[in-house]
Parts: C-alpha cells; sequence; structure tokens
C-alpha cells in the first residue's frame, strides 16, 4: 500500500493531532451592555409584554428622529447667559412687557405630567431608554386620555 494517498484517521486525542478551530465566541465574556441588550431582547421575544412597555421597542425612524432634534433645537430652553441679557435689555429699556419669556420645550416627568393634566402639552416626546419603564409607561395612555 502506497502511505502517501492512503488515508489515516485524524487522531484528535490527547497528544495527537492538532485540534480542529472551533467557534468560541459563546465563551466569551460579553460587555455589561451586550449582555443586557442581549437578555431583554430574549425576554421580549418568550414574555407577552403589555403594551405600555411594548411602546419602548419602536422608536423613530433616523429622517423622523432628525426633523424632531431639529425642532427641538429651535425651542431649546435659554441658558442662563441668555436670560441675564434678555432681563438686562429689559431693564435698559424700561419696559416690563417688552421682553416676553420665550417659547420653549418643557421637560421633566412632573412638568410634562402637569401640562398634559391641563391640556397644555401638544407634542409629548417619550424616550425609548427610559429605566425603570414603569415611570413613561402610563404617559401615553394618559395622554390620550387627556
Amino acid at each position: 500500500p502506497n502511505s502517501v494517498t492512503e488515508k489515516r484517521p485524524k487522531n484528535n486525542g490527547n497528544g495527537g493531532d492538532i485540534q480542529p478551530k472551533r467557534d468560541l465566541r459563546r465563551f466569551v465574556k460579553w460587555p455589561k451592555y451586550v449582555r443586557l441588550q442581549r437578555q431583554r431582547k430574549t425576554l421580549y421575544q418568550r414574555l407577552k409584554v403589555p403594551p405600555s412597555v411594548t411602546q419602548f421597542t419602536q422608536t423613530l425612524d433616523k429622517q423622523t428622529a432628525t426633523n424632531l432634534f431639529k425642532l427641538l433645537k429651535k425651542y431649546k430652553p435659554e441658558t442662563s447667559a441668555e436670560k441675564k441679557e434678555r432681563l438686562k435689555s429689559m431693564a435698559a429699556s424700561g419696559k416690563t412687557e417688552g421682553g416676553k419669556k420665550p417659547v420653549v420645550v418643557k421637560y421633566g416627568l412632573n412638568h410634562v405630567t402637569a401640562l398634559i393634566e391641563k391640556k397644555k402639552a401638544s407634542l409629548v416626546v417619550i424616550a425609548n431608554d427610559v429605566d425603570p419603564i414603569g415611570l413613561g409607561g402610563w404617559m401615553r395612555a394618559r395622554c390620550r386620555r387627556m
């Protein structure tokens, strides 16, 4: 028999041939944020999730988000330096009504809730990464009711 062409079974035991390469990605210690997002994904797949929680899985597409951020930037609250300047100019001109407060975005859970209940909120934006979810989960239902 010709030993060059003859097949010999591989010996993968101790001291034998080199072990074949294996996919070891399962055994990697992944960063905490990766583990969390994977656990969240499997939980959402396995559980019957209530609608108040499901709403946080649906986010805006990139174009809509860009438009929203442009709008929010237009109504960005004034800084303390800008407020100081506005009040100085009001005092210099002697007017009390001339420098009206600028229209700005209202933020904060309690403040926004109060505005919703007074029916003064025209657009409510809820972040999708609210933690714990219970904080923002009821806001959508309250907006619909008002």
